[in-house]
């Protein structure tokens, strides 16, 4: 997974209220040139998608994960279900749990964090890579400032990155962007509307460029 998003320098995180068809969604990302999926707990029935998106993933090239992952069972489940890495929104209480179910299945672990204290606390719980959200809150200096004290760390921001800042993010050190409804909108998302998708998804990686 890291070494895609050091290729893609993207992922895309998918928040909807249904998702008709986790396999073409998948197929509609990877066809606009973005192969790391985060699919997350603010759409029901989440394993379900897991599993239809992590079973096809040899058909359609892409990496699948769960993202908003906040407990310990919540992380279990998604491994079950076929998750190839695990994000949470940040540290909550069971965040050592989630790295812990991480470790023992061998499955990355992006740890949200926001302040240099929570970068701290995540690398220091296994996190492979560290999503800084809301990431618009500070914008790409934020990152050139993380730099600093954190040399060569992954670090991913997420919310409010869009086509027109993604770049910026990356030149100021980010290992890769989060990219929302830019690429995803859920009323696309539910209505399958996978050509739109690809769309915005080729859109975006052209920006990158």
């Amino acid at each position: 997974m890291l070494d895609l998003l050091r290729a893609d320098r993207v992922l895309t995180v998918v928040r909807a209220p249904e998702i008709g068809d986790a396999r073409d969604l998948c197929a509609a990302l990877v066809a606009g040139g973005i192969h790391v999926v985060e699919l997350t707990y603010t759409t029901p029935d989440l394993p379900r998608h897991l599993e239809r998106a992590a079973s096809t993933a040899g058909e359609t090239g892409a990496v699948v994960g769960a993202g908003t992952v906040q407990t310990g069972a919540q992380a279990k489940q998604a491994i079950d279900a076929g998750a190839q890495f695990l994000v949470t929104p940040g540290q909550g209480p069971e965040a050592a749990a989630i790295a812990e179910a991480a470790r023992a299945a061998q499955v990355p672990v992006v740890l949200g964090a926001f302040t240099p204290s929570e970068v701290m606390t995540a690398l220091a719980l296994g996190s492979d890579a560290v999503k800084i959200f809301p990431a618009h809150q500070l914008g790409p200096k934020y990152f050139k400032d993380l730099n600093g004290p954190f040399p060569g760390v992954p670090l991913i921001p997420s919310g409010g990155v869009n086509a027109g800042n993604a770049r910026d993010f990356l030149a100021a050190g980010a290992l890769a962007v989060s990219a929302g409804t830019d690429v995803v909108a859920p009323a696309d998302v539910a209505a399958g509307n996978w050509q739109e998708i690809t769309s915005k998804a080729a859109t975006f990686c052209k920006a990158l460029q």
